[in-house]
């Protein structure tokens, strides 16, 4: 959830106004105006002061971290989270930290990621909660060529908010920002698009960046759902697909479609920090007689979660 919603909640689930509430921070010695208090909740700004928000979780009666965990932007990796793959279901947490990485250190090459989102509209995606993320990575027969589908749930924590923006890998070893998934091999583009329409694209280097257009321009509390196709994608796929993510997501489903006859010896689920920093294996996936495996998870914040897989 992002920092607007997490507040949101807070604040009605304590019962206090907001006149309360600037009077509580006021006799911390911390002047907030219920107009500001307005702005944060309905994610118009953010606060600029972190002592504010650790006064805030106290007054809110809420664990600490709850809010001061979303509000810098870069922010923390994946939370502490559920999650069950395959057959019924390992659980673990859906990161290997609690404590923040920068969303940079998510990418291997961060600044062609920043050079290229840098050149699209995002004014609006800090405002924007991720209900949930679905993707199906499909592995054609040979090997040699991959699709991904992708379904994607929003709701706005702010109005006049009118777009998203994605970032995929479509080749080489470069990644993605905000929603990226990871993706290797070959060149491809952005196809079927659905209750949406495409922005701008940019494309450099084995790295997609584009917006999702809403077909509506959204208030605090609208919904959105976005559909698309990236690929076809050729050229040695990796044996691997991961989601790397930058703003939290309730949650996260990814199943991995094996075409053909020949399917690999295991699949196991995994979480990284950053690009740089290990894996951390979840458990072992079953794959069915579909040929496809997956993996859920819930309540991530930061960093990466995704599966990999061993041929024979």
């Amino acid at each position: 959830m992002e920092f607007a919603g997490a507040l949101r909640q807070a604040i009605q689930a304590s019962g206090l106004t907001l006149e309360r509430i600037r009077h509580r921070l006021g006799r911390r010695g911390l002047t907030v105006s219920v107009a500001t208090l307005s702005y944060w909740q309905r994610g118009r700004s953010r606060p600029r002061s972190r002592t504010v928000v650790v006064v805030l979780e106290e007054i809110l009666q809420v664990p600490p971290g709850t809010l001061t965990d979303l509000l810098d932007d870069p922010a923390p990796s994946t939370a502490p989270g559920r999650s069950t793959a395959g057959r019924g279901g390992l659980t673990g947490p859906p990161g290997a930290g609690e404590r923040g990485r920068t969303v940079r250190e998510l990418w291997p090459d961060p600044e062609r990621y920043a050079c290229l989102v840098g050149q699209l509209d995002r004014s609006g995606d800090h405002r924007l909660e991720r209900l949930s993320i679905h993707d199906v990575y499909r592995l054609d027969g040979t090997r040699g060529c991959w699709t991904l589908s992708v379904r994607t749930v929003l709701r706005a924590a702010g109005d006049d908010i009118d777009r998203v923006v994605c970032v995929h890998r479509t080749g080489g070893d470069q990644a993605g920002g905000d929603q990226a998934g990871r993706a290797g091999g070959g060149t491809g583009g952005l196809a079927a698009v659905r209750y949406c329409r495409p922005g701008r694209i940019r494309a450099e280097g084995g790295l997609m960046a584009f917006e999702l257009v809403f077909d509506r321009v959204l208030s605090t509390g609208d919904t959105a759902v976005v559909e698309y196709e990236v690929g076809p994608v050729g050229e040695s796929p990796p044996d691997s697909y991961d989601r790397r993510f930058s703003h939290p997501v309730h949650d996260y489903v990814a199943i991995i479609q094996f075409d053909g006859d020949r399917l690999p010896a295991r699949c196991y689920g995994f979480t990284a920090e950053s690009s740089q920093a290990p894996r951390q294996r979840l458990g072992e996936l079953w794959v069915g007689t579909s040929g496809s495996a997956n993996l859920a998870v819930g309540a991530v914040r930061r960093g990466i979660v995704g599966i990999e897989w061993e041929w024979h």
